[in-house]
């Protein structure tokens, strides 16, 4: 079963176009799908970034030249 499609009206760099139809053209795939899938992945990282921000918040805060001295103390800068 086909899942429904919604049309958009997107403007890329022409530079950006080009290498969106190489790529289309060399992985046999349409220019709606490679945009589709790369919207999807980057959601997609979105959600780990918010997941992992949530599960840190309640983390105590640390200041930067803090971070700094530890991580010279501990050898690894």
């Amino acid at each position: 079963m086909r899942t429904a499609t919604m049309r958009a009206t997107v403007y890329l760099d022409p530079e950006l176009h080009k290498a969106l139809r190489l790529k289309a053209v060399e992985t046999s795939q349409s220019l709606s799908k490679l945009v589709n899938d790369a919207i999807k992945e980057s959601l997609a990282e979105d959600a780990e970034d918010s997941a992992a921000f949530e599960k840190r918040a309640k983390e105590p805060l640390i200041s930067y030249e803090a971070m700094l001295k530890r991580l010279k103390k501990d050898g690894r800068i």
